[in-house]
């Protein structure tokens, strides 16, 4: 649809596309957060830190470094499955 046509359909479908733009546009910065290696590699050299710190006991430090580290295969099997470079 031309400009013409999107100036005369705006009254009536003005809303409804804007919402779709606004909700893909939420979708895509949720999917980039949702699959940000850096943000989690990020997490596990804060939590090395604060265990090197003595602020996070060994048993915490595993269970928190084992669920960061699946969740950072995770990001690189969905985006394997989905094409991307890892």
């Amino acid at each position: 649809m031309g400009f013409v046509g999107n100036l005369l359909t705006l009254p009536a479908l003005g809303a409804p596309k804007l919402t779709h733009w606004l909700a893909r546009k939420i979708f895509e910065e949720a999917e980039r957060h949702l699959f940000d290696e850096e943000a989690v590699r990020g997490e596990l050299l804060e939590l090395q830190e604060r265990y090197d710190s003595g602020e996070v006991a060994e048993a915490a430090y595993d269970r928190q470094e084992s669920a960061l580290l699946e969740r950072l295969n995770t990001i690189r099997e969905a985006k394997a499955q989905r094409g991307r470079p890892a």
